[in-house]
């Protein structure tokens, strides 16, 4: 069983790939993806096809999810109004309403 420690340290490593993947995608990109609310939800269904091929399951690929979406409501603003309310309702959700977002995410764009 882990300790609430070793899980800690997991989400920590996992943010920073998070981070690092962000960070590699280089501002022009990242910008073209956030830009329209569209490309933004079909670069997410390319990486959910990607995980789902790997054998991801359902809940690996919604903690994923919910990863990405604590980054971009940590680090990014809102660039369209789609992003605005998902940022907003991110704010004011605890973590289980948190999870439940990010399952309708996840069915959003598979």
């Amino acid at each position: 069983m882990l300790t609430v420690s070793q899980m800690n340290e997991g989400t920590t490593k996992d943010m920073n790939k998070i981070e690092e993947t962000a960070d590699n995608l280089g501002t022009e990109k990242k910008e073209a993806i956030l830009q329209n609310f569209d490309t933004f939800t079909d670069y997410l269904s390319q990486k959910v096809h990607v995980g789902k091929k790997l054998g991801l399951s359902e809940e690996q690929l919604t903690a994923a999810t919910k990863k990405v979406a604590s980054y971009l409501a940590e680090n990014e603003e809102p660039r369209n109004r789609e992003e605005k309310v998902l940022h907003e309702l991110w704010k004011v959700s605890s973590e289980e309403e948190k999870e439940v977002l990010s399952h309708l995410i996840l069915k959003l764009v598979a």
